[in-house]
């Protein structure tokens, strides 16, 4: 997800991603270290959308 698709969605909209990304990455972390996941990089990439969202909903409130 990119961060013109993250600016067209609402802060409500923003806040549950948030959630929904932060439960996905721990699941994630969890089935790293069970040795579970093959594609490593997704949980990078999982990182940087919550960090792309945490961005832009400090920009909406300053």
């Amino acid at each position: 997800m990119n961060t013109k698709e993250l600016q067209g969605k609402s802060e409500v909209e923003l806040q549950h991603l948030l959630s929904e990304l932060r439960v996905k990455l721990a699941q994630l972390r969890f089935d790293m270290s069970s040795g579970k996941v093959k594609n490593i990089r997704e949980v990078r990439d999982t990182k940087k959308v919550i960090s792309r969202i945490l961005t832009l909903s400090k920009n909406h409130h300053a």
